[in-house]
């Protein structure tokens, strides 16, 4: 069937199964150009990626969970990030480390419950729209989808990136964390981290040691407590760090621990 004739000022340029729909030039969406490079800033300023952030922030306060908004999510980017780039990994790999880690919590804004494997759902679809190459995507889902600890079940690295994340997200113990304004009722996570005064994670790339460093204040919480609370997190960092070719330690108010 021949086609209908152009009118002056439209063309032709959208299909609807078997029909042709003329539309005006200047009325067609374009498509902004995706970014030769999907960068951390990319992710890091796009109004979804902050909208689930927030939201899954907030639902978690509602739950009575610590921070997990942008100042965890950006510290652990920049954790991740760190760690390969003492390692020596290229700067490609260290800037999908920086994006998982941003990325890694998304999966709390549909439920607490295997929120990793969530996460690196939601995040697929983010990174496919942003325009990531599929190789990388399929990087950045690994590792976010292993760095939970739901229900007694340990994350294990698959990927350089996946290891630095675990290592990252885990050490980020600190009082700043805590959202419960009234210390009489912490619970003993809460406890936990506001003993936290300070923690660092050291990486030496001669000695293949990665150290996490805590300043803990005792006459709030034992040094005993928080082994107690975060033995699974401390088993699944000595994972990573080996995974990664390291040893792990804990160092406590100047004592190695581990």
């Amino acid at each position: 069937m021949q086609s209908p004739p152009e009118t002056p000022g439209e063309q032709l340029i959208e299909m609807t199964g078997n029909v042709e729909r003329p539309v005006r030039p200047e009325l067609a969406v374009t498509p902004d150009p995706a970014p030769d490079v999907v960068t951390f800033e990319i992710v890091r300023n796009d109004p979804e990626v902050r909208a689930l952030i927030e939201q899954a922030n907030t639902n978690l306060g509602v739950l009575g969970y610590t921070e997990h908004g942008e100042r965890h999510v950006a510290l652990v980017a920049r954790i991740a990030r760190n760690v390969l780039r003492f390692l020596d990994y290229d700067e490609e790999t260290q800037e999908l480390a920086a994006i998982a880690g941003y990325l890694h919590d998304i999966g709390n804004v549909v439920s607490r419950h295997d929120h990793a494997h969530t996460g690196a759902l939601l995040a697929h679809a983010v990174l496919h729209r942003l325009g990531m190459p599929p190789h990388d995507i399929a990087i950045v889902m690994g590792a976010i989808g292993s760095h939970g600890d739901d229900g007694g079940r340990l994350g294990e690295a698959v990927h350089p990136i996946g290891a630095a994340l675990i290592l990252a997200d885990k050490s980020d113990v600190h009082r700043s964390r805590v959202r419960n304004p009234d210390p009489t009722t912490f619970d003993a996570h809460d406890r936990v981290n506001y003993a936290a005064q300070s923690s660092f994670l050291r990486v030496d790339e001669l000695q293949k040691t990665i150290t996490l460093e805590l300043t803990i204040d005792t006459s709030v919480a034992q040094v005993m407590h928080y082994f107690e609370i975060f033995l699974p997190r401390m088993l699944m960092s000595r994972r990573a760090a080996e995974f990664l070719g390291c040893a792990f330690h804990i160092n406590v108010n100047g004592v190695e621990l581990l």
